[in-house]
């Protein structure tokens, strides 16, 4: 664990922008806490971040770490099921919680006044919670119903999860965060706290207070509240079965009668951003931008939309920010008469041209120019904040990583960027979804094979 009060690091100079200030330091008992603030308005926000998500889980346990996340809203020695967001939301503010592969998280948003008595309850479910025979089934029942309404219901979550199945055949990260539903019918009592038992210590979170506070009074609050809690010795070791190498592209055709609009997804398996080592993740970060990010700028935006009319929307999308192998997705949604493989041949075209034709150096700029200007207003988004430094702690990133993140955005050259896609677009490390409606006529493949960046040179 990093020393007490490490210091303050300013986020966001080397954009010209006045940097909240952010103070880090660790408790006695491994706590680690982190104070941005921001004095403009009298609020705070309270994020408690677990380094346990739904990757973490054993296998045939699927949907433990958000079924845990729903019965921490219940009751605790001190307090009544429920309470806590009674309390909250009598004080003016509001709570809420999520779960992610690699973390799960718990937040309030309250007057910078009642930040002891959040601190308060959410230092005593850390260590206190009481799960009763009832609330167990009944939030079983909660999770089931979520997962209904959420994923069952919706063609797209169905599509998704898939999609990542496919891509991912031995990562956890195949497995939905909310579980698959047969195992999660088989979720008990006794696994949920196992799993509350295992990994919800002070030694294995991250605290981050975000607002109208002091460090001094922050950390006088979590030496009271959080410091008595005792940590935990035997939590494991974030060590995640991993991908055997992807051999040969993937394909699925996906139908349901809820689909309105045929179309095209693609994923690559993709480099995940590394605390030290960001540089390729913040070329993918600018490549996605460059290739989908903007409807009317971007390259398949021009190329599909707008030029060829092969397409009414087209997407790119990356997050790098995960412990292993992440994803990079492309989607395209055709125009009326062209069919999934004629929508798939001028994708594959689009990337081609890209290659042959390079970055354009004013688009190149623009998209420079939008990061800069988005990580500016980021300052003014004091839960936005807390999220950025809680999530990157949280998956094992150091101060030091999140405050340059910026500038090595802004560090990134074209090159950089092109030699990142040439890595990525490997037509065997992809999965290619065409998505319509059930009854329409069988989707064949392309006639051409995907890109491979070779073929280009």
């Amino acid at each position: 664990m990093r020393t007490m009060l490490a210091g303050l690091f300013l986020t966001a100079t080397a954009l010209g922008a006045e940097a909240a200030p952010v103070t880090h330091f660790t408790l006695p008992n491994g706590l680690e806490a982190v104070v941005i603030e921001d004095h403009r308005a009298p609020v705070v926000v309270q994020m408690v971040w677990y380094k346990a998500g739904s990757a973490d889980e054993v296998r045939g346990k699927s949907g433990i770490a958000h079924y845990l996340e729903h019965l921490m809203f219940k009751g605790t020695d001190t307090m009544a099921a429920g309470e806590l967001s009674k309390v909250v939301a009598a004080n003016g503010g509001s709570d809420n919680a999520f779960t992610s592969y690699d973390y799960t998280a718990y937040y309030q948003r309250i007057a910078a006044d009642r930040l002891e008595l959040v601190m308060k309850m959410e230092a005593d479910r850390m260590r206190n919670l009481r799960i009763s025979p009832d609330d167990w089934k009944t939030e079983r029942e909660v999770i089931l119903e979520e997962r209904a309404q959420r994923t069952d219901s919706d063609p797209s979550a169905l599509l998704g999860e898939q999609m990542r199945a496919a891509q991912f055949l031995n990562s956890p990260y195949g497995t939905p965060v909310i579980g698959w539903r047969q195992e999660m019918e088989e979720l008990t009592r006794d696994d949920a706290l196992v799993w509350y038992r295992r990994y919800y210590a002070p030694n294995d979170a991250v605290l981050v207070v975000a607002g109208d506070v002091t460090p001094d009074q922050v950390k006088t609050l979590a030496e009271t509240y959080y410091g008595p809690l005792a940590p935990s010795a035997d939590i494991p070791a974030r060590v995640r079965p991993q991908e055997p190498p992807q051999l040969a592209e993937r394909r699925m055709v996906y139908r349901d009668p809820r689909i309105a609009q045929p179309y095209v997804m693609r994923s690559y398996l993709a480099p995940e951003r590394d605390p030290g080592d960001q540089k390729q993740a913040a070329a993918l970060t600018i490549l996605a931008e460059l290739l989908g990010g903007n409807m009317a700028t971007s390259v398949l935006g021009r190329k599909l939309v707008f030029e060829a009319g092969d397409a009414i929307h087209v997407s790119a999308g990356y997050d790098g920010m995960s412990i292993d192998k992440t994803t990079f997705s492309l989607a395209v949604m055709p125009a009326k008469d062209v069919d999934l493989p004629r929508a798939e041949a001028a994708l594959d075209k689009a990337l081609a041209d890209f290659f042959k034709d390079g970055i354009d150096p004013a688009q190149f700029e623009r998209i420079r120019t939008q990061i800069r200007a988005s990580q500016i207003y980021e300052q003014d988004d004091t839960e936005a904040l807390a999220q950025r430094y809680g999530e990157a702690l949280a998956s094992g990133f150091a101060i030091d990583d999140i405050a340059a993140w910026p500038e090595v955005l802004m560090s990134v050259t074209p090159d950089e960027v092109m030699a990142a896609a040439k890595a990525l677009f490997d037509p065997a490390q992809s999965v290619t979804v065409f998505a319509e409606p059930e009854g329409g006529a069988p989707a064949q493949a392309a006639a051409e094979p995907a890109l491979t960046p070779e073929a280009t040179k």
